[in-house]
C-alpha cells in the first residue's frame, strides 16, 4: 500500500496569498516591519513562532524577544490569525485546479492520503471543508501544527502522519510547494515532489533539496505522475 502526503497551503488550496496578506498586516500593525512575499513563502512551513522570530532576525528587529520576551512574538501571531481568519470569513480560498479529481483518482487506484500542514487544525480544517467539500474525508489523517511540537523543517510531521497510516517512508510520496517542506520529506526519507502553482518562488529556490525533474508548474501538470507513482508504473 502507498501513500501521498499532501502539504494543505499553496498545494491543494490556493490559500498562501491570504496567509501572506494576513501576515503583511500583521508585521506592519505590530512591529511596522514591512515583510516580502518571497520571505514568508520560503519560511512557509514553519510554526507561526518560529516565522516571526526569524523575521525578527532578518530585520534586526530582536531587541524583546533576543531579551526573552514573547510579547511581541505573541502579538505579531495574534493579529495574524484574526486577519487571516477574517478573510476566511469574508472570501474563503478556493482549491486547485485537478484537486478534486486527483484526490478521487488517488483514492480509486487504492492510494492512501493524508495532510500534512504547518497550520493551525482549525484553520486547516475550515480550508479543508469549504474548498473540497465531501473529497476531504477521502484523507486518512490530518496533522497540524497542534499535532507536533516542531514545525518543518523537523520531518516529525511527516513521520506522525505515516506511524497512524502504518505506512512505512519508502512508500510514500510528499507534495510540497516550500523548500522547508521540502528539506523535512528529506530528513524522513520520503521521496517528494514540488508543486509551484502561483507561487513566486522559482525552480532554482529548489535546486539545493530537489531534483529539477520533480517540480512541477503546478498540481496539474503533476497529476500524471501522482497517478503513475500510485499505480506502481
Amino acid at each position: 500500500m502507498k501513500a501521498v502526503l499532501f502539504d494543505s497551503d499553496g498545494v491543494l488550496v490556493d490559500s498562501m496569498p491570504s496567509h501572506y496578506r494576513a501576515w503583511k498586516t500583521a508585521f506592519k500593525e505590530v512591529c511596522d516591519i514591512d515583510a516580502e512575499e518571497r520571505t514568508v513563502y520560503l519560511l512557509e512551513g514553519m510554526r507561526g513562532v518560529d516565522l516571526v522570530k526569524r523575521i525578527f532576525e532578518l530585520k534586526n528587529y530582536g531587541t524583546g524577544y533576543i531579551n526573552g520576551n514573547q510579547q511581541r512574538v505573541d502579538q505579531v501571531c495574534e493579529t495574524k490569525d484574526r486577519v487571516f481568519r477574517d478573510m476566511m470569513q469574508s472570501s474563503p480560498p478556493n482549491a486547485y485546479i485537478e484537486v478534486r479529481n486527483l484526490i478521487l483518482k488517488l483514492d480509486n487506484n487504492e492510494c492512501r492520503m493524508a495532510v500534512v500542514s504547518g497550520s493551525a487544525r482549525n484553520d486547516v480544517e475550515i480550508l479543508l471543508e469549504k474548498s473540497l467539500g465531501k473529497e476531504k474525508d477521502l484523507f486518512d489523517t490530518l496533522i497540524t501544527a497542534d499535532d507536533s511540537e516542531k514545525g518543518k523543517p523537523d520531518p516529525c510531521s511527516f513521520l506522525s502522519a505515516l506511524d497512524i497510516m502504518k505506512i512505512s517512508p519508502s512508500q510514500a510520496l510528499v507534495v510540497e510547494n516550500a523548500p522547508l517542506g521540502i528539506e523535512a520529506a528529506n530528513k524522513a526519507g520520503i521521496q517528494c515532489v514540488v508543486v509551484l502553482n502561483n507561487s513566486p518562488l522559482k525552480v532554482q529556490d529548489f535546486k539545493a533539496v530537489i531534483n529539477e525533474d520533480r517540480i512541477f508548474k503546478d498540481i496539474k501538470s503533476a497529476t500524471n505522475f501522482l497517478l503513475g507513482w500510485c499505480s506502481g508504473k
